[in-house]
């Protein structure tokens, strides 16, 4: 479980996001920093019984920084009001698939797939899903995988089908597909759950057939 504090802190600072605020309260972000980090550990360990790829992973591999690239961004806030963490093979330098979970205040959320890949990796990908169209299908519409994530997020879609695919291809409302990631909101409340642990295993093994299918096709 993650500590109700982690939370609160971070609620604290999305209405406090400046440097000022953020020294004085340093220790508070160190617990909450932390605590998370214990949870990722404790995520991890788990995770590495069900997916061997992730035997060699570290926590602190996974956990990203709180501070924003703010150089290209309107936004100047200095700091991120959620901690994200990524489970994958090639920890957070390599663009591969692998597993997500989300703290935020008001939107927490377990997920994972591939977000964004770029253009060679992309053209693999729909190349992938084209050929084994059957084998894709049978994924997104497993059991496990529908109760858990209904199905792959659509915000990153093409309007038309992409170079080299007909419209009436049986896989063209995937391959118009920009990232290919599934996501489950959880409240508030879950996420101090002593079970929280356990769920977030059970939800990424679930998509652990995704995951393998998108790094096979990378893979190629």
């Amino acid at each position: 479980m993650i500590q109700p504090s982690t939370l609160q802190f971070l609620k604290a600072l999305k209405k406090n996001n400046n440097r000022e605020w953020f020294e004085k309260n340093r220790p508070k972000y160190e617990n909450a920093k932390q605590d998370y980090l214990d949870f990722v550990a404790e995520v991890l360990e788990g995770m590495k019984l069900k997916d061997k790829t992730l035997e060699f992973l570290e926590p602190k591999q996974c956990v990203f920084r709180i501070n924003r690239d703010v150089r290209f961004s309107k936004n100047k806030d200095p700091y991120k009001t959620n901690f994200g963490a990524s489970f994958s093979k090639g920890a957070k330098k390599v663009d591969c698939a692998g597993y997500y979970f989300h703290l935020e205040p008001g939107a927490c959320f377990i997920g994972g797939g591939l977000w964004m890949p770029m253009a060679p990796e992309l053209k693999k990908l729909r190349q992938e899903i084209d050929y084994c169209f059957k084998e894709f299908k049978g994924i997104v519409n497993e059991k496990k995988f529908k109760t858990n994530y209904g199905t792959l997020t659509e915000t990153e879609k093409l309007v038309r089908p992409p170079k080299g695919y007909e419209l009436d291809n049986p896989a063209i409302e995937f391959l118009k597909l920009k990232s290919f990631v599934a996501t489950m909101e959880i409240r508030d409340a879950d996420v101090s759950n002593k079970n929280l642990v356990k769920k977030v295993i059970t939800c990424f093994e679930s998509m652990k057939p995704l995951v393998y299918f998108l790094n096979k096709a990378i893979d190629l």
